[in-house]
């Protein structure tokens, strides 16, 4: 054959060669992407490295920080499956030189380098002849190596070798470092998951246990503020208003767990909004007077019906007003609206309070969330009662939003769509008439 033919097949077979590692590393990096799952993709990677090295065996050893040992993980050719978890020192290993090392290593002659652990061969009735043996790194740091056992043909292994090697391992190295990582995520949800659990069961058992000795306190307290009067009714007042603080944090607490489990159902009802909102008020009222504010609504003669859950919306409005009572000053004014909008309801709360920053309107919704630092703050409160507001809201696919101005106060509304039963105005020609 002529040189220059022979020269140019020789180049013709490089080349195939490197189309050939160049696709094969190509498909691995495209399974690297699209899969976490650590054992069929490294089964590929040591599987693509004999096939494009031509060798023998090839294996990954992991580094246990624990016992500063290696312990074989994934391997493929013959005596494979009795090397799963067999074990390998750092020192006078072959495999322990190159952790240590952090570089490639090529032994022509294993048998005849002093650091060649003769063990492994005996537990698997291998015979050893080459080995060719890369770190696996996460971060620059070492943790474990490949090692590619006995080059089949005669002109051994090359940097060419070397550097497929070297680029497997760093693949390897990756594919083991985002299994580890979802491990952890895993364990962390786990975690969490076990914390809500047991979070729920306590916020359980605490409001039953207290529920009963509260009830007990209210009632004997509600008796005797009617029985006594002066000095003492006023401190029974307090002992009645702290009681009564206690239980709506019982009940946030618990209707904040039921939204959490998923318990919350809807038990719907056709009524009147301004009836509602008629009846919210009057509880608050007397609560309002007593800080000497001026509680004032402006309600239409229209009764707002309202296909929804009664008592979860009262909950929203109860919120809303204890809010404007706790934040508004002696003196100040709290107003209730409502009205219709084409389809919906709309309800605003608004008081002549502290008022929110701009930057805290949002954020006052997220549950346990104070505009104020938690330990100066002077109001009382879990920051609970808005993010059961909300949720409540738009568990009947309706909106809530708050515009405020600090130091002249906040306007709370609540949007919420009609009973589709309720009587709408219609105007026709000029005359307004009661749509059918």
């Amino acid at each position: 054959m002529d040189p220059r033919e022979e020269l140019l097949e020789q180049k013709i077979a490089s080349l195939e060669r490197r189309i050939a590692y160049l696709e094969r590393i190509g498909k691995v990096s495209q399974i690297l992407n699209s899969t976490l799952s650590l054992e069929p993709l490294l089964r590929i990677i040591i599987q693509s490295a004999t096939e494009l090295t031509h060798t023998e065996a090839c294996s990954i050893m992991l580094l246990d920080k624990r016992t500063g040992e290696l312990h074989f993980t994934h391997s493929v050719g013959e005596g494979s499956e009795g090397l799963r978890n067999l074990s390998v020192p750092l020192d006078n290993s072959i495999a322990g030189w190159i952790v240590r090392k952090s570089k490639p290593l090529l032994i022509r002659d294993a048998k005849g380098d002093p650091r060649w652990h003769s063990q492994v061969d005996k537990r698997i009735d291998f015979d050893t002849r080459s080995i060719l043996g890369v770190p696996m790194k996460v971060k620059d740091q070492v943790i474990g190596v490949m090692e590619l056992l006995n080059k089949l043909d005669d002109r051994g292994f090359s940097q060419d070798d070397i550097q497929i090697a070297t680029t497997l391992a760093a693949q390897a190295g990756i594919a083991i470092e985002n299994a580890r990582l979802l491990d952890e995520l895993q364990r962390a949800y786990d975690e969490l998951a076990e914390l809500d659990r047991l979070k729920s069961d306590f916020v359980s058992v605490a409001s039953h246990e207290l529920r009963t000795p509260l009830s007990v306190i209210l009632g004997y307290a509600s008796f005797l503020r009617e029985e006594v009067s002066g000095e003492a009714g006023e401190q029974l007042s307090i002992v009645l208003q702290s009681a009564l603080r206690l239980r709506s944090i019982i009940d946030d607490m618990v209707n904040l767990r039921h939204v959490d489990t998923g318990e919350v159902q809807l038990e719907r009802d056709i009524f009147s909004m301004v009836g509602l909102i008629d009846e919210v008020a009057g509880e608050f009222d007397q609560l309002a007077k007593a800080k000497q504010q001026v509680l004032h609504l402006d309600l239409p003669d229209d009764p707002l019906k309202i296909d929804a859950d009664r008592q979860k919306l009262y909950l929203v409005l109860a919120n809303l007003l204890s809010n404007a009572v706790k934040f508004t000053p002696a003196q100040g004014r709290l107003q209730v609206s409502a009205r219709r909008k084409g389809e919906e309801i709309w309800v605003d709360v608004m008081d002549t309070g502290v008022g929110i920053p701009e930057r805290d309107c949002d954020r006052i919704f997220t549950r346990f969330y104070q505009v104020e630092p938690t330990l100066t703050r002077r109001y009382e409160g879990m920051g609970l009662g808005l993010s059961i507001a909300k949720i409540m809201v738009e568990l009947h696919n309706g909106r809530i939003w708050v515009e405020s101005v600090v130091g002249k106060g906040s306007r709370f509304t609540v949007v919420l769509p009609a009973s589709p039963y309720s009587e709408v105005p219609v105007v026709t020609e000029g005359v307004a008439v009661a749509a059918d």
